[in-house]
């Protein structure tokens, strides 16, 4: 009973604690204006990835009649794909610079306009062919638009702050072109920007061309390690994501929130390399990168972060009306990944009876898709499909429709259960005494 009483004063501390310390500074950091701009510019890019996603499916379906009748027009098939994942970071780059323009009330669509340009000079040097290769290529100048793609996702979120942050300085100073009143906004918008936009072009033209200094290539040598660890195929960094995300929400912060400034670039570069490699021709079982975000989507987070579909499904029939009560409300949203009822409702926030199976049960099926991907029992993630597809569907079509990936993500559901069932048994008891 001594143990309980300290065990319990020392868990207060810890709350505390976390209360006073922890939970301010990541609120802070999850609010912070460049933070949230990077956070939304890459997401206003979803759409685009979910929709190029389709177009690889449809290209590679695995139904031989249906992939000999499509065989004529693959190359024609391909293009709406190498338009969309294929040059993500210039369209990531217009969001990131957009979405910082407007914290600052600055016109959005110069400061989008303007970035796109900085991206454009800093990543995408002109390639010149001299000689026509017939049935190739043409003399002339070329861009390539690999160097467009998510590997340049850093450079993007570079320019796009930094043009931003250029164009203020120049307006807070007033260094600038003014129109007369009466001159309509978008014109006066544009003579404004005309000083700042030289300022932009020359400064990003004499960093690559005059000095040499390449930004994509300097962030991706410094930056790759980092995503090596977290979001690659060590088994250690991604039970660290999956860790900090489970262990952030067991303390009643948006886990997914806090780690997304971080951890987001790398896994969109991370699925949007998978995608390009399994387009042009590459196994799914032989892609880059294991953890991508889909992994963890459809393996682990089963009805939502800590996999809580499971414990959604105890509620149901447990003895406790308010359980059961909660479970016929958080069933449906957990179903299409949706588990803020449980987590809030529960509750799991702050509550280690339930926060203990939230963090052990994904780290456990974690493991164990780990282990059937590194043995090419299942394959690795191709396509980005929306979060609220059920678990065992986006599994069985991210995967170039396999089988063994679909048996998996129920699999991993019944160890949820199992992990989670002892835990409930014991919150069940303290709902039956309350009431």
């Amino acid at each position: 009973m001594m143990f309980l009483k300290k065990g319990g004063y020392e868990m207060d501390n810890l709350v505390s604690f976390l209360n006073a310390k922890i939970l301010p500074f990541a609120n802070k950091m999850g609010n912070q204006r460049h933070m949230t701009a990077i956070r939304k510019g890459i997401i206003s890019t979803l759409p685009l990835t979910i929709v190029g996603s389709f177009f690889t499916l449809i290209n590679n379906i695995p139904v031989e009649s249906v992939a000999n009748m499509l065989s004529p027009y693959k190359e024609i098939l391909d293009i709406p794909f190498r338009y969309t994942v294929g040059i993500l970071a210039l369209y990531a780059t217009f969001g990131i610079a957009s979405s910082l323009a407007e914290s600052y009330k600055l016109d959005k669509l110069t400061n989008g306009v303007l970035a796109v340009l900085a991206f454009l000079v800093s990543t995408a040097a002109p390639i010149h062919v001299i000689d026509n290769v017939k049935g190739v290529i043409d003399a002339g100048r070329y861009i390539n638009i690999a160097n467009l793609s998510a590997s340049s996702l850093f450079a993007s979120i570079v320019t796009g702050l930094l043009t931003v942050e250029i164009y203020r300085f120049f307006k807070v100073k007033n260094i600038t072109i003014k129109m007369p009143d009466g001159v309509p906004p978008e014109v006066s918008n544009s003579f404004v920007a005309l000083i700042p936009a030289a300022f932009i072009l020359l400064f990003f033209w004499i960093v690559r061309y005059l000095l040499g200094f390449n930004i994509a290539e300097f962030l991706s040598m410094i930056l790759m390690p980092l995503k090596g660890v977290l979001v690659g195929n060590s088994l250690f960094g991604g039970l660290l994501t999956i860790f900090l995300i489970t262990g952030f929400w067991t303390l009643g912060i948006h886990g997914a929130a806090i780690m997304d400034p971080i951890v987001r670039p790398f896994w969109e570069m991370s699925i949007a390399q998978n995608m390009t490699e399994f387009a042009s021709g590459t196994s799914a079982h032989h892609l880059s990168t294991i953890f991508t975000e889909q992994f963890l989507q459809w393996f682990i987070w089963i009805g939502g972060a800590g996999g809580t579909l499971a414990l959604v499904t105890l509620f149901l029939f447990s003895k406790s009306a308010y359980l059961k009560d909660l479970g016929k409300l958080a069933f449906l949203p957990g179903l299409f990944n949706i588990n803020e009822p449980i987590v809030f409702g529960a509750p799991i926030v702050m509550n280690p009876i339930l926060g203990i199976p939230f963090i052990v049960g994904p780290l456990v099926t974690g493991t164990l898709s780990y282990i059937l991907t590194i043995t090419g029992v299942v394959p690795m993630m191709m396509m980005r499909l929306p979060f609220t597809v059920p678990g065992p569907l986006g599994a069985l079509m991210s995967t170039n429709w396999s089988i063994p990936a679909f048996i998996l993500t129920c699999v991993n559901f019944l160890i949820d259960l199992a992990i989670y069932y002892p835990f409930f048994k014991v919150f069940e008891k303290q709902q039956l005494e309350k009431e």
